[in-house]
């Protein structure tokens, strides 16, 4: 477990305490999500997916509209068709729960938080500068990510790094300075090293090994694991049969610090968390008879 001093977390009506972790619910209103293949493109599954993840222990919800590698092109105006109104629904449905928006658009995250978004999921690492501005602007969070300088939408290719962790740290630090001077709630930022997004497996996998030297910069670290390449390639198996090398990838990022983890299965991720917690001494088990009766 780290041992530089965490920062409290504040998203929405929610106060993260520095041994608190979240999860992260993904719920996509796209027809070519790489893991559920479009099962939440349509405005009721996407609720009705929502009501399902907030049971099984969800913190935040993530919702987005485009996928994030290659495919069909996606306007700024479809973006928000697809997200605008699931975001209006969400926040009737659940006024606790916080609600995350996956956009590199500004003009996609002024409209959002807008309708009550209460946090930024900038995944593409400020490609369009004016989304920092925008969670000034509306008291919103921001995360901050690391890209290795791709734009959106793009896969890496022959990446390479003097150092990953290094290169990771510089820019997503670089960049939390830069919102906290334009105006964003230090409380509210994340950094996020973003593994698979411009690295290939053995960078993700040497940001999961040395994911405490991201935890000891202070930021409240996010990490994006569930079923992606990186775990796939590692075990050689499909998407759909990466579950136990998510989970395996999100207790160790656990015992190093991190304080928010998105993922598709999120019962499991809660469980493992927990377990975590409880193993480090910052949870009690939640039952405790064996051996005392």
């Amino acid at each position: 477990m780290p041992d530089s001093p965490q920062a409290e977390l504040r998203l929405g009506g929610r106060v993260f305490g520095a041994a608190d972790t979240a999860v992260m619910a993904i719920v996509n209103r796209t027809p070519d999500s790489f893991f559920d293949r479009g099962a939440t493109y349509d405005l009721h599954a996407a609720l009705d997916r929502v009501d399902v993840v907030v049971d099984e222990g969800a913190d935040i919800v993530d919702i987005g509209g485009v996928r994030a590698g290659y495919g069909d092109e996606v306007s700024a105006e479809e973006e928000l068709r697809r997200t605008a109104k699931l975001v209006e629904r969400v926040g009737e449905r659940h006024p606790d729960l916080v609600i995350s928006v996956d956009t590199w658009r500004a003009e996609v995250a002024r409209v959002l938080c807008g309708l009550g978004a209460d946090l930024i999921n900038d995944t593409w690492a400020a490609a369009d500068p004016g989304l920092v501005e925008v969670a000034a602007e509306f008291g919103a969070g921001l995360v901050c990510s690391h890209t290795g300088g791709m734009q959106p939408r793009t896969d890496p290719h022959r990446m390479e790094y003097d150092d990953v962790v290094a290169d990771v740290l510089a820019t997503t630090t670089g960049l939390a300075d830069h919102a906290v001077r334009v105006g964003v709630r230090r409380d509210g930022i994340l950094i996020d090293p973003t593994h698979d997004f411009g690295k290939n497996t053995r960078h993700s996998l040497e940001l999961t090994r040395r994911l405490g030297e991201v935890v000891a910069t202070g930021w409240p670290v996010l990490v994006a694991l569930s079923n992606k390449d990186f775990i796939g390639e590692t075990l050689d198996l499909p998407t759909e049969e990466r579950l136990s090398g998510t989970l395996a990838a999100t207790a160790i990022s656990a015992w190093h610090g991190a304080r928010v983890f998105r993922a598709h299965q999120v019962r499991e991720t809660r469980q493992v968390l927990d377990m975590v917690a409880a193993i480090s001494g910052s949870r009690p088990p939640a039952v405790s008879r064996r051996g005392l009766a």
